[in-house]
Formats: structure tokens, C-alpha cells, sequence
């Protein structure tokens, strides 16, 4: 499903799918509830964005399946006309139950777990992650997963990589049970399985759980578990030899990663869709994304962070600064406004700020996006 062939070098490269063709690179925001905090539809066009990610752990609890169906999917819920990948629940799932076994336990046949404050019990199995997904419109479906910690045991990752084989087999089927119920062509734009690649912080077991996988046959592939160490670093090895045991045909998502110098570490690397609340709560927070002094949109491709720089807008030396975050930068917030009014706005509590501000920092993403596909892409590996 991805065309043309993913050489090093391709240029337009993309994931065709039911709404449109996907282009590659690809960042994804999240929109977690059906949402992208503090903007509309009409704000994400004019930023340039592709794509929504969505999680079916959040959707299933609020607003709910049926409601959803209800209100026609995702797609007419939202307003959204853009591709839309949901994720399986499988990480927040483990998450919650990690932070404390009470609110849950995790299976062979699945995973169920009960939220602090929910009023019932949810039971999520590979075939319902699926059936889910394919019911709320899905443009990208990923398998339910077993996720594990970087940090735990050689026996629990073995587990988690066997659990996760056998529940990747048991989506394709559910897959391909779902498209030929709903009479779609697996010629035509359809909806994309991805399968995703466990293994904790073991490498050999990480390309185990690759060749299994690919066995079985994907349309792309992701990186399971925690991209980032304790202290916040990304886990190049890990991510490389990942993303290597993969044929670069396929397209791969580095589930997770969101911060512009770890998005493009992961591309030299060949991955391809990147997700992360990360660009949206920096922006609600103050952290607007920019470049640094000197450097321009070709420095992305150095392999360091020199290019980067994050403007804290609640800073004083901000106070009477009357020029743009970003000069160049086309989004309407550095065409209008300057750091001192946008500090103003901060400063003052208005809700304004909210929305220019996550406008400004998903703008500095597409752009990023923007030079990367148009950038040659080293040989994988080096």
C-alpha cells in the first residue's frame, strides 16, 4: 500500500487509504477523544495536517462504541475529512494496569481492566480491538499488543513477544473477516493493518518478533513499547535494529515519538509516521517551537539538536519583544502576532493563547515534515 517503491531517496512517497493518500514522513497529533485540545478541524487543514491519531482504550470508555456508531464514526463525529489511525489500547491498557494491578489483569484471550471511577469492567481482545476499529471508520487499524517494559525480565519479554505473534495472527483474521462482511476490496483504498514489533530492550528478541510478524504479513509496522529510557533519551539501538529488520518497503510508525529532534533521528533511521502529545501540551504550556539562531530548515538534517530551540514564552526577556516566534514561519500566529502579545495572552489566562500557540507548534511540525520528504534520506544503517 505504499507507493512509489521506499527507496532511501523516493521522493512522494505515501500510504493510500480510504480518505486520501497519506503523505510520507507523516506527523500524526493526537487526538486522543476524538480531539485535538484547543483546535478544530478547520485549524488542522490550515496547518497543514494529514492525519489524527486516536486510541480505542479512550473512545471505548468516552463517549462510548455505540455512540459513536451513533453519531456515524469518527470521521462524521468529528468533522474530520483526513486519514485516521487509532491506536489498538494495548499500551495504555498495560499502562494502567502497571501503575497498579488492581485495575486490571492481562491474559492470553486479552486484557481486562476497570479505570478508577468506571462503572464497569472493559474487556479488549484482538478481536475486539479490531472489530472496534473497523466500526469507528479506521483509516490505519494496529493490532492489540502486549506491551512490556524496556527494563523487565528476559521471561516477560519472551512473553510479551509470543502473546503479541499470536494476537497479530488472530487480527489479520479478524481483518479479513471484517473487509469481506463489508464487501471491501482488498484492491482498492482500504483500510491498513499494522502490526506492531515487540521485545522490550532485547534486540535479538526484537527481530524475532520482526520475522514472526512478517511471516504473517503487514501493511507497515510499529515500534512497541517505550521509545525513550528512564532519563529521556531515545533508544537509538533499540530503534535501529528495529526498524532494520523491517524491509523498508513497508512503511513503519514510531509509536510515541514526537519531539522534532527525536522524529529526526527516527527518519534517518527510516521510520515514517510519528504520533506524540507532545507538540500540543508544549504548546498549552508555554514551549513554542522554533530554530535556533543561524539555523535554517536545511540544518534538520544534521545529526545533533543544534537546530532546535524552545522559546519558554513566560520568560521576561519576552515581555516587549515585538517580533514573530519564527521569522519566515507562514502559520497565521507568526504572520500576526508578536512573542510579546503571545506572552500577554499566556500571562493573562486567555483561552486564545491555547489555540495560537498549538496552531504555531503543529505548523513547525508539517513544516518539519515538509523538508524531510523533500530531503534525501541516508542509507539505513549508517
Amino acid at each position: 500500500m505504499t507507493e512509489p517503491d521506499a527507496s532511501t531517496d523516493a521522493p512522494d512517497r505515501y500510504l493510500r487509504l480510504s480518505h486520501g493518500d497519506m503523505r510520507l514522513p507523516v506527523f500524526l497529533p493526537d487526538a486522543t477523544l476524538g480531539v485535538v485540545r484547543a483546535v478544530d478541524c478547520e485549524d488542522l487543514e490550515k496547518a497543514d495536517i494529514d492525519a489524527l491519531v486516536m486510541n480505542v482504550y479512550h473512545l471505548m470508555q468516552k463517549p462510548g462504541s455505540s455512540t459513536i456508531a451513533a453519531l456515524g464514526g469518527l470521521h462524521s463525529m468529528t468533522s474530520w475529512s483526513g486519514n485516521i489511525i487509532t491506536d489498538s489500547g494495548g499500551f495504555q491498557a498495560y499502562s494502567l494496569i502497571r501503575q497498579n494491578p488492581k485495575f486490571g489483569r492481562i491474559a492470553d484471550t486479552g486484557i481486562r481492566f476497570k479505570p478508577e471511577g468506571a462503572e464497569r469492567e472493559f474487556h479488549l481482545t484482538p478481536e475486539k480491538s479490531v472489530q472496534l476499529q473497523i466500526s469507528y471508520g479506521t483509516d490505519v487499524v494496529i493490532c492489540l499488543d502486549d506491551c512490556t517494559h524496556v527494563d523487565a525480565s528476559p521471561a516477560e519479554q519472551r512473553q510479551s513477544v509470543e502473546r503479541t505473534v499470536r494476537w497479530a495472527a488472530r487480527c489479520k483474521t479478524e481483518f479479513t473477516k471484517q473487509l469481506k462482511a463489508r464487501k471491501i476490496s482488498e484492491a482498492g483504498p482500504r483500510p491498513a493493518l499494522f502490526a506492531v514489533v515487540q521485545g522490550g530492550g532485547d534486540i535479538e528478541l526484537r527481530r524475532e518478533c520482526a520475522a514472526r510478524l512478517l511471516e504473517i504479513g503487514f501493511d507497515g509496522y510499529g515500534y512497541g513499547g517505550w521509545p525513550l529510557d528512564n532519563q529521556g533519551n531515545l533508544l537509538s539501538d533499540m530503534l535501529q535494529a528495529t526498524r532494520e529488520a523491517i524491509p523498508l518497503e513497508f512503511p513503519m510508525h514510531a509509536l510515541g515519538v514526537g519531539h522534532p529532534v527525536s522524529i529526526c533521528a527516527c527518519w534517518r533511521m527510516g521510520y515514517d509516521i510519528f504520533d506524540c502529545a507532545l507538540p500540543t501540551r508544549d504548546a498549552r504550556t508555554g514551549r513554542l517551537y522554533t530554530l535556533r539562531e543561524g539555523a535554517s530548515w536545511s540544518s534538520i538534517l544534521e545529526p545533533d539538536a543544534s537546530w532546535f530551540k524552545t522559546l519558554y514564552i513566560d520568560d521576561d526577556k519576552h515581555i516587549k519583544t515585538n517580533k514573530p516566534l519564527l521569522e519566515g514561519c507562514d502559520c497565521i500566529v507568526c504572520k500576526r502576532y508578536s512573542v510579546g502579545y503571545l506572552r500577554h495572552l499566556h500571562k493573562c489566562g486567555d483561552t486564545l493563547f491555547y489555540r495560537i500557540a498549538t496552531l504555531h507548534n503543529l505548523r513547525f511540525m508539517t513544516r518539519l515534515m515538509q523538508e524531510l520528504r523533500s530531503a534525501p534520506r541516508p542509507p539505513i544503517g549508517e
